[in-house]
């Protein structure tokens, strides 16, 4: 049976099959960008590399994690979803099967910087963007808050059992983990993934899917942000998501397991309060995305900076508090961790108009890993200068305050976009 005819038999939209994929395919992804967290102390003890030095690395790997998303987005729209997600896999897999062979320092940046990088940036948030908006429209922000707790769901499974496997086997065991996780989901990519509507009716209230744009990617790319430099609305939001980026990924994802072990805390359980922040982070970022469909999202952007700033000057307390303040902070921040990414995509649909959204969203992305990069590799400097993180958790605090202030004044109409979003394809 030919998968339209197939499409017409379910009970449901394709689309959600389509979600379910993506889903599966961000999960693996995340193991990828989970495993140096449980890698630093161990790799820099056997190389006898400094934080400072290991962070270098994770921080080039965040910098091309968030430079190729627009690029990303527009293998979208030329190449086609399902073959852009599994040349990702195929990169991420063969990237950190790689590394285990590696000796030296350049090694690492050429498997985990460069090859791992590229792979993770085009299986990334604007992944779930890009499926979110070509699929759906009535529950558009209801899927991208479930796509985005992937990386959530992520950290939940790989995180609690890397650490574990770290600790029983050595650092080269866990890359071996998340390549064999990359490579399961490539069959069900080629079976199942599809690049739009077209396979099915849509029912979700969305256009049929436009067909793939045969044009340079790079040049697609390039062009829209030119276009979107012009617009003042983008400034806001790039601003505000390199804020996001810099107090997640760059900041907790990569060194709060390093810190809570300068703090006396085993490996293991610091890994596991990471991975339960991805449990309310589940919830937290699928709440974000129904209520993002509902209220005003400059709004709910200003509420998850503000308390993510309020939790990030708590937390040096936390560290060297009772494990009840740990597990306060830990479920409070889970609940926020990525709740910015369902609003923030709503906002740069209705700014630049839905057929460039993913393309700008790709850039605003950029900025997010900018932001990340930067604060990897500034805790792990601070940490190896000032023997302490706290400079960096209330910096980031402070960070996150600004940004609830920068996004309340977002055009939610296409006002300041118009030109972009009415502008034909490049």
């Amino acid at each position: 049976m030919s998968l339209p005819a197939f499409s017409k038999r379910l009970p449901f939209h394709y689309g959600w099959i389509a979600a379910g994929v993506t889903f599966l395919t961000l999960l693996a992804a995340a193991g990828a960008r989970a495993a140096p967290s449980v890698m630093i102390v161990p790799l820099g003890n056997d190389f006898q590399w400094s934080r400072a030095k290991v962070s270098a690395i994770i921080s080039f790997n965040i910098f091309l994690f968030g430079l190729v998303g627009p690029f990303a987005a527009a293998l979208y729209e030329s190449v086609g979803l399902r073959r852009t997600m599994m040349l990702a896999m195929a990169c991420i897999g063969g990237g950190y099967v790689a590394s285990t062979y590696a000796t030296q320092y350049w090694q690492f940046f050429f498997c985990w910087g460069l090859i791992v990088g590229l792979g993770s940036g085009t299986a990334a948030t604007v992944l779930g963007a890009a499926v979110a908006n070509r699929w759906f429209d009535r529950h558009r922000g209801l899927v991208m808050g479930i796509l985005t707790a992937s990386s959530a769901t992520g950290q939940l499974v790989f995180l609690p059992q890397l650490a574990q496997v770290v600790t029983a086997h050595g650092w080269r065991a866990a890359p071996k983990v998340v390549a064999w996780a990359c490579v399961l989901t490539l069959p069900i990519i080629a079976w199942l993934m599809r690049d739009g509507p077209e396979v099915a009716a849509n029912a979700d209230g969305a256009p049929a899917a436009p067909p793939l744009r045969r044009v340079n990617p790079a040049r697609l790319a390039l062009t829209t942000l030119g276009d979107a430099v012009k617009v003042r609305d983008f400034w806001l939001l790039a601003g505000s998501f390199f804020v996001c980026g810099a107090s997640t990924n760059g900041l907790i994802g990569t060194h709060l397991v390093s810190a809570a072990y300068d703090c006396g805390i085993p490996e293991v359980r610091a890994a596991s309060l990471v991975a339960l922040m991805g449990i309310f982070d589940l919830f937290g970022t699928t709440m974000s995305g129904w209520l993002s469909d509902r209220w005003n999202s400059r709004y709910l952007l200003f509420g998850y900076y503000g308390l993510r700033g309020l939790s990030l000057l708590f937390l040096p307390y936390a560290l060297v508090g009772s494990s009840t303040m740990l597990l306060a902070f830990s479920v409070f921040y889970g609940l926020d961790w990525i709740a910015t990414v369902p609003p923030t995509v709503r906002l740069t649909a209705e700014v630049f108009g839905r057929e460039r959204a993913s393309i700008v969203f790709g850039w605003v992305v950029a900025a997010h890993q900018v932001g990340a990069a930067f604060a990897a590799f500034a805790a792990g400097w601070l940490r190896t200068t000032s023997g302490t993180y706290m400079l960096a958790f209330t910096g980031a605090g402070a960070l996150c305050l600004g940004a609830a202030l920068a996004v309340l004044p977002i055009s939610r109409a296409k006002a300041g976009g118009a030109d972009l979003a009415g502008m034909p394809a490049h």
